[in-house]
């Protein structure tokens, strides 16, 4: 019975001795939370190894997430899926429909509410001054450079190849006029003046060669044979080609003269504002200029803009995580959290298992007492 008793006890006084062990070596790993002094001299394992050691679990924590938890890959295959690009466009797509496309807005409203104000004004300011630049630069075009500086070659050649066609076109105009009545009339009463003028001499020269009628009928038909000479075609092409060879080299200003641009320029800035009508294009909303412009946009625009959009940040991702320094910022973190929290974060997943270690030092304690008193017993 005393043999029973000594195992007994030993067995006891040895699982208690195994679990307290074990129980304040898990405690030691928090506890103390700051280091205690006895003057100047800290005692031992003051502060607890969590505590003590708490500089390199942040930076070492830092590195586990940066190395294993929070890669480029992983953000990539979470972030960069074909459904996250599905549910951005359909995102897109709903705000362009409920806010862009929509009839509660107008174009005007929809400037002001980004904070501009009195656009139709503004841009027929702008269109004023654009008018007014414009024919100042015309202006100043046609005073300084010449016709041939402005006209471009092919038109100048093909101007050149027709001097011919406009020789031959006036002499026919000039040969059917005066077979005509009225270029009769008229050569008879050219006649007429001209003898008319000449007072006597005149006279004398009608009584000789008989009345204007027959006058008119001869110079008929020597005009009609000059204009269909040989030479009169030539004569007139050559008078044409030199003509326009003078006419090349000087500026639209030398050939009409000063031509009044402030008018014209009044003109034309009246007519574009009536045109563009902007007060009333403004104050209608966007869908009634393009009703199909939702479904265009999202068939059109929107996958392509996503597309990009996800390939850029895809191509700017690792920088980004770099710049973010996701290392320092986990061991700033914990840093800042006190150890209260990184015992309850340790505890917390690891509180089962803490457990069985204290159950398991009570059982291998008590089982070492067993041996013990054993030994013991024998001896």
């Amino acid at each position: 019975m005393h043999t029973l008793l000594s195992i007994l006890f030993m067995t006891v006084v040895g699982a208690v001795i195994g679990g307290l062990t074990n129980y304040i070596a898990i405690k030691m790993l928090f506890r103390p939370y700051y280091p205690i002094y006895l003057g100047s001299w800290r005692l031992p394992f003051t502060p607890g190894l969590i505590p003590r050691r708490r500089d390199e679990l942040a930076k070492q924590l830092g590195k586990t997430v940066v190395n294993y938890l929070l890669t480029p890959e992983m953000f990539r295959k979470k972030l960069f899926t074909e459904s996250n690009k599905r549910i951005v466009a359909q995102w897109l797509n709903d705000k362009i429909k409920e806010n862009v496309f929509t009839e509660e807005k107008t174009i005007n409203e929809w400037v002001q509410q980004i904070g501009v104000t009195n656009l139709p004004q503004t841009i027929e300011g702008k269109i004023d001054n654009i008018v007014v630049n414009q024919v100042a630069h015309l202006k100043n075009v046609l005073s300084t450079n010449s016709i041939e500086a402005l006209l471009p070659e092919s038109w100048q050649e093909k101007a050149t190849t027709k001097i011919p066609d406009i020789s031959r076109y006036i002499l026919q105009k000039g040969e059917d006029y005066f077979e005509s009545e009225e270029g009769y009339q008229t050569i008879k009463r050219l006649i007429d003046d001209f003898l008319d003028s000449k007072g006597t001499l005149g006279g004398m020269i009608q009584m000789f060669l008989g009345d204007s009628t027959s006058l008119v009928g001869r110079l008929q038909k020597e005009i009609n044979k000059f204009l269909n000479a040989p030479g009169t075609m030539v004569l007139l092409t050559n008078l044409l080609t030199s003509e326009w060879k003078k006419i090349k080299v000087q500026s639209v200003t030398q050939l009409v003269g000063e031509l009044d641009f402030t008018s014209t320029t009044a003109r034309i800035q009246t007519y574009v504002k009536e045109e563009l009508q902007l007060e009333n294009r403004l104050d209608k909303p966007l869908v009634y200029y393009w009703k199909d412009g939702a479904d265009w946009i999202a068939q059109n625009v929107v996958p392509q803009l996503v597309e990009k959009a996800f390939v850029m940040a895809e191509d700017k991702l690792e920088d980004a995580i770099n710049r973010l320094n996701l290392q320092e910022i986990v061991k700033e973190q914990v840093d800042t959290f006190p150890v209260q929290v990184l015992e309850d974060l340790v505890l917390g997943i690891s509180k089962r298992e803490f457990k069985m270690i204290t159950v398991l030092g009570y059982v291998l304690g008590g089982a070492i007492g067993v041996i013990q008193g054993i030994i013991v017993t024998i001896f």
